[in-house]
Order: C-alpha cells, then sequence, then structure tokens
C-alpha cells in the first residue's frame, strides 16, 4: 500500500461504519497499520487509524493515534472530529479530566460545533460539575431550537441559566 491509497481507504472505512461490517473495518485497519509503519509520522494517517478503531468498537486503542495525530500538527476539520472523537472516547472510558480538557479545546477551536459542546457537557455531568453541564445544553439548546414554545421563553430561560441557584429569597 502507498499513501496514495488513504482516500480509498476513507471511502472503504466509511461503508464498513455504514454497515457496521466488521470484516471491512478490520481490513481497513490492517491496511492503515501497514501504511503507518512505513508514514509514521503522517497526523492524518495516524487521524485514520484512530477513527478506524474507534469505527470498530476500539476506543481505548484509538486513543494513542488521536494523540499522536494532533500531536503532529493536525488541523482543520480532522482536527475537528478528532479532538470530538478523542474526548468523547475519554469520556466513554473514565478518563473525565482528560475528556473535559480535550473537549474544552475543541469547543474553543470549532465553537460552531455543538456535538463537541453537548459531548463537553456530558463529561463536565460526569466529572461532577452539574452546573456549568446543564448550562451548556440549556445555552446548547437555545441556541439551536426552533420550538416556538422555547423561543417565547428565551429571555427567562437564559436569565435562569446564568445562575441556577438563585432564588427570590
Amino acid at each position: 500500500m502507498k499513501i496514495d491509497d488513504l482516500n480509498k481507504l476513507i471511502e472503504r472505512r466509511e461503508e464498513g461504519r455504514a454497515k457496521q461490517d466488521q470484516a471491512i473495518l478490520g481490513e481497513v485497519r490492517a491496511h492503515l497499520l501497514e501504511l503507518l509503519s512505513n508514514y509514521p509520522d503522517n497526523a492524518e494517517l495516524n487521524y485514520q487509524t484512530g477513527i478506524a478503531h474507534d469505527n470498530s468498537g476500539l476506543g481505548r486503542q484509538a486513543i494513542p493515534y488521536y494523540v499522536r495525530a494532533i500531536e503532529l500538527g493536525l488541523s482543520g476539520p480532522d482536527l475537528e472530529r478528532c479532538l470530538m472523537g478523542l474526548g468523547s472516547t475519554y469520556r466513554y472510558w473514565g478518563n473525565y479530566e482528560e475528556a473535559v480538557n480535550t473537549l474544552r479545546r475543541g469547543a474553543r477551536e470549532f465553537p460552531e460545533n455543538r456535538a463537541i459542546q453537548v459531548f463537553l457537557a456530558m463529561a463536565l455531568y460526569n466529572s461532577q460539575n452539574y452546573k456549568e453541564s446543564v448550562q451548556l445544553l440549556v445555552n446548547t439548546l437555545m441556541e439551536t431550537t426552533s420550538d416556538e414554545k422555547l423561543h417565547y421563553f428565551k429571555r427567562g430561560i437564559l436569565a435562569y441559566n446564568e445562575d441556577l441557584d438563585e432564588t427570590a429569597e
């Protein structure tokens, strides 16, 4: 395999993911690992190898590939998805501090990505930062919903969300 084959492998991985076909995903992982042995410092290749492991239900094994891809300077949409994948994988495996740190970076660098914000809210919840978790979820909901009743009460909801613990004496 050559590095020029990466796009074909990505297409094949997406096919395997869509079909939930472990044979296809296993084949893609093997090819990516073979390529990675020849190009260990390729950020995109490390990232794609991480995704292939994640798509195969091997999240714990995906982590070092995601981390390496970021260290190697992954950027743009790939970095966006990598931070989300790494953060959500950390959260799933109970590494809440790493999850929060990774997803905070993702939310800072890609503020329009609502999925990162929701994963961050879940990681905040898991790390017992309940207030910040709820506030983030409410803000995300209010910024993205088209529900008429929520829009009607938007000002009040957002005002109460500023300090969830506040009461009238």
